[in-house]
């Protein structure tokens, strides 16, 4: 993502009968290369998350390289169920995608699975400053009343 970069905003949006879903301009410019393609994550229950794909592979490439390094020394020997966690995760968490016409995007079934919405219900797009959220709209409202009392605090913690 361009440093310049700075995502937000808050979209209700509809999966249509395909369980395709239009993105604003602004969201799918921030997180698709030139050719439409980006990065979909499963987040947490209730969230996926869409990155450009640079930003995405960097973050993983420099985490994976130090497990590697670790294993490779030795360090890991007494966490090995921790490693195997890791590694199934890492396995299902993110797939590449492409958006249609620069901001159609199709959810993938394990992708909508994880979300909890189905073809024809709403969900919300929500700019998270370095990617673009989807929400199911119960999972979203209940974080909003969970962390929103907090903002004013966050914001001066994270701007001193």
């Amino acid at each position: 993502m361009a440093e310049s970069a700075f995502i937000t905003g808050e979209h209700k949006r509809t999966l249509d009968e395909r369980s395709r879903l239009s993105l604003p301009n602004d969201f799918a410019s921030a997180v698709a290369d030139a050719e439409g393609w980006c990065i979909l994550a499963k987040e947490r229950a209730g969230c996926l998350s869409l990155w450009r794909g640079t930003d995405w592979q960097t973050r993983l490439d420099d985490g994976v390289e130090l497990i590697r390094k670790k294993i490779d020394a030795g360090r890991m020997e007494e966490r090995w169920t921790e490693v195997q966690r890791f590694g199934r995760l890492l396995s299902t968490r993110h797939t590449r995608v492409r958006l249609a016409n620069r901001s159609r995007l199709l959810l993938p079934e394990p992708f909508r699975e994880f979300l909890g919405v189905a073809a024809n219900q709403d969900v919300m797009l929500v700019g998270a400053v370095i990617c673009v959220e989807i929400w199911n709209p119960a999972a979203w409202l209940d974080v909003l009343r969970q962390e929103m009392p907090e903002f004013g605090q966050l914001f001066r913690t994270l701007s001193q």
